[in-house]
């Protein structure tokens, strides 16, 4: 049973003093008649967040929900991981229907929600050396790009951005293009389905900085089959790595996986201070945290450093 919320009003519930990154988006609620209240709490910026306070990171969220989702149990749950809460009241955030079928996903969105801007951001947060931008359908505004610091760390789930949500229509996957976020972003994670085929690795590197200096980094997942890492430098596409695929003892929720994947490999980012940020390590680390997400319901399978550490001596497929 979930435990119940302790019902905190929403605004400023930042206590913990400067996190070391901020994770930011709207939340999502997707329904599950398995739950009690009908739904559970979704969205990037829920699991990227969850992720990297399991992981060890300080980390603080800024959270876009409306009324039923700002009182949702898994805020207090992500509290006691760790992390610092600022939650964002919205008039409305993305509701849908998740629908598997093996590897293939069908969402039906009942709400698409509202975007909001850095007017929500805590003044005490801005000078953070991470950022972890996780937006569910685009409601980040591009004025969060000029947030960030020249010299601090920026990923971004693409994902967030492709794709348009009409109430009571199937969500579609929205064309891909230059964004502020995109320019920004140091570390991009994005599914391979969620992109056209027809288009290419050296436009897309187009899109990206890189702003830091040991280059950009996007991350193309593919679920069980692992994925592939692009390094981007001045000149475009740099190298290619493969993301190795790690086994599920049980996968019974895939929800989530691509976002503990990206804040996963954000985490190891920010941890690295100058050594290789681009190792194939951080790349196993990142997938073994995925797979155990799988494995649980919701954010009950976000990992914690120790189990990520065990799914790495076991070894990869």
């Amino acid at each position: 049973m979930a435990p119940s919320s302790r019902g905190r009003d929403a605004g400023r519930e930042y206590t913990r003093g400067l996190p070391l990154a901020v994770a930011v988006g709207s939340a999502s609620r997707d329904v599950d008649a398995a739950d009690p209240r009908g739904w559970r709490l979704g969205g990037g910026v829920v699991y990227g967040a969850f992720t990297l306070a399991r992981l060890g990171v300080a980390v603080g969220a800024i959270i876009g929900v409306d009324g039923p989702a700002s009182t949702a149990w898994e805020l207090d749950a992500l509290r006691d991981a760790g992390a610092d809460v600022s939650r964002v009241p919205l008039r409305r955030t993305p509701v849908f229907t998740n629908q598997d079928n093996g590897n293939a996903r069908r969402q039906l969105c009942h709400e698409p929600g509202e975007p909001f801007g850095p007017t929500a951001l805590p003044p005490a947060w801005r000078d953070v050396a991470g950022w972890l931008f996780a937006p569910v359908a685009g409601e980040l505004t591009a004025a969060w790009a000029g947030v960030p610091a020249p010299d601090a760390l920026v990923a971004l789930g693409w994902q967030g951005l492709l794709r348009r949500l009409v109430a009571g229509q199937p969500v579609r996957r929205r064309q891909a293009g230059p964004h502020a976020l995109l320019v920004r972003a140091d570390l991009v994670g994005v599914s391979s389905h969620d992109l056209s085929p027809a288009l290419t690795l050296q436009r897309i590197a187009a899109w990206i900085g890189p702003h830091h200096p040991d280059g950009a980094e996007l991350v193309l997942t593919a679920g069980t089959r692992g994925g592939l890492a692009i390094d981007i430098g001045a000149a475009g596409v740099e190298g290619l790595r493969l993301v190795p695929p790690f086994p599920s003892s049980r996968a019974v929720d895939p929800t989530g996986a691509g976002d503990v994947f990206l804040a996963a490999l954000f985490a190891g980012r920010l941890a690295a201070a100058g050594q290789d940020v681009r190792s194939d390590q951080g790349l196993a680390a990142a997938a073994a945290a995925a797979s155990l997400a799988v494995e649980g319901v919701g954010v009950a399978g976000v990992p914690t450093l120790a189990q990520v550490a065990e799914r790495l001596a076991a070894g990869t497929a």
